[in-house]
């Protein structure tokens, strides 16, 4: 037995959208189990519902420290060359770089004892950049 065309239409027609819709909630619910509820960036309460794990942030960002003080200087010592006598410019560059890392990283600590680079971004330039700093580090 043959469906006549209009049938077929019909009954693509009355079954298509409750099966796409469901398949909708469906593909909504997988998401929210797997990655959460949506979460409003201009809610002042997000920082403290919304943590990282120390453990992660702290391997993630340890490894890139330690990679750029590790091949960092020797590769810009090989950039010198034959011109070694420039060399004790970069060890004043470097010297330099790390007095000024390490003297905003304490007024940061002082100023922010609780808090990260979310919370400093969100006080000191704006929410909107704090958010983006956040979601930089996830």
């Amino acid at each position: 037995m043959t469906i006549p065309n209009n049938e077929l239409n019909l009954a693509v027609v009355t079954i298509g959208p409750c099966f796409r819709e469901y398949m909708i909630v469906r593909i909504k619910s997988l998401k929210t189990l797997i990655i959460g509820e949506s979460r409003n960036p201009f809610d002042t309460d997000i920082f403290h519902k919304v943590s990282l794990i120390a453990l992660f942030a702290w391997v993630g960002l340890g490894s890139d420290a330690m990679s750029s003080a590790s091949y960092g200087p020797e590769e810009a010592y090989l950039v010198l060359g034959d011109n070694i006598y420039l060399a004790i410019f970069v060890a004043l560059s470097i010297i330099l770089t790390i007095f000024v890392i390490s003297t905003s990283y304490s007024q940061i600590i002082e100023l922010f004892p609780t808090g990260g680079g979310y919370l400093v971004a969100s006080k000191l330039l704006s929410p909107s950049l704090g958010m983006l700093s956040g979601c930089a580090l996830l």
